[in-house]
């Protein structure tokens, strides 16, 4: 059995749902700092316009399993996710499966990192780096 990508995108969304439902396999766990996740959320090109309008500053990393310097910055997300949850949000996108999103965007080298701020992209960091330095350069858009 063959199945094209709308097809598998339908069954990811069912049981994304189902999962919901019964409160099991959350993508994302919500601080205690209002609505605001507290780890990076795995997006999708389906959802990923809502999600970066959602939130006054979102970061996106546009990654792929296979990127060595991407898993070298997924702990280094996931940690900045926790610190400045309530002021800014984490979205992850495998480029390998979203590309409308990923050529929408231009995106070229990867790990790259979109800064949206009340829904527009404000800036790009591209390439692995120390979490300090990345951190400096998101909090520049930190109200």
């Amino acid at each position: 059995m063959v199945l094209d990508d709308s097809e598998l995108e339908r069954i990811k969304a069912r049981k994304m749902k189902e999962l919901l439902s019964r409160g099991e396999g959350s993508p994302q766990e919500v601080s205690s700092v209002g609505e605001y996740p507290n780890q990076p959320v795995e997006l999708s090109d389906a959802e990923f316009d809502r999600f970066v309008s959602k939130y006054p500053l979102v970061v996106v990393d546009f990654w792929a399993e296979w990127c060595a310097p991407c898993r070298f910055m997924a702990p280094v997300v996931k940690e900045l996710a926790s610190e400045l949850a309530g002021r800014v949000v984490f979205g992850k996108l495998n480029v390998d499966y979203n590309p409308v999103t990923a050529t929408r965007f231009g995106i070229m080298s990867i790990p790259t990192f979109i800064v949206f701020k009340d829904g527009k992209p404000v800036d790009a960091i591209v390439g692995a780096m120390p979490k300090q330095r990345f951190k400096n350069m998101i909090m520049q858009y930190v109200s």
